[in-house]
């Protein structure tokens, strides 16, 4: 085999589905952009409708929201790990429910953004540095101090996610603010429902 034969074999065996030369490895900086990533089999991914502005700001929307939907879960499993007294039964079990309404939207928000030609962040330290809930690293037994930290941190995702819809709405992305709209919703109803616990006095 000649030089320009092995050469032409050495280059096309570092091309990928596109033709183009394959990209160095993915530099963990926190980009949302997968579209122009030149990888193998890659050369499908795109924006779909959206410009690359309008894609910018729902890909931000998104990986902060999936950021805080996983820690939001996490933080419901400590307490209900952690949680004693009187109200252990009431808390525990109902974290439980809580979280089976919350978790489905870590896979739909990861999975919009991939549709989008995104690609979600999932690293541990990137989870806490995105999120707007911090998961407590120390124990907390008490119950109203767990409740009334959980309102703060569900009032604060509930107006996000109402934000974000208009932001996203505003980016020519009305499916994603439909989906912040459900995710506002189920965050407002689990919010209520802590809030109504809160006015047991044995709690105090």
């Amino acid at each position: 085999m000649n030089s320009k034969s092995k050469s032409d074999k050495k280059s096309a065996a570092k091309a990928t589905s596109d033709g183009k030369a394959v990209a160095a490895k993915a530099s963990g900086k926190g980009s949302a952009d997968a579209a122009h990533l030149n990888a193998t089999n890659n050369a499908l991914v795109d924006h779909n409708y959206l410009t690359e502005s309008e894609f910018g700001t729902v890909a931000e929307t998104l990986q902060r929201n999936l950021a805080t939907t996983i820690s939001l879960y996490l933080k419901f499993k400590k307490y209900h790990w952690d949680i004693r007294g009187r109200f252990f039964r009431d808390l525990h079990l109902a974290y439980d429910e809580f979280i089976d309404e919350i978790f489905p939207g870590i896979d739909e928000q990861a999975e919009r953004l991939v549709a989008l030609g995104g690609s979600p962040i999932a690293a541990p330290a990137d989870i806490e540095r995105f999120s707007v809930v911090k998961v407590p690293t120390e124990t907390v037994r008490d119950a109203r101090s767990q409740v009334e930290d959980l309102v703060a941190d569900l009032s604060r995702v509930g107006r996000g996610y109402r934000d974000d819809s208009q932001t996203v709405d505003d980016a020519n992305d009305p499916a994603t603010a439909d989906l912040y709209n459900g995710y506002a919703a189920t965050i407002d109803k689990i919010r209520w429902m802590l809030q109504a616990m809160m006015d047991d006095d044995r709690m105090n």
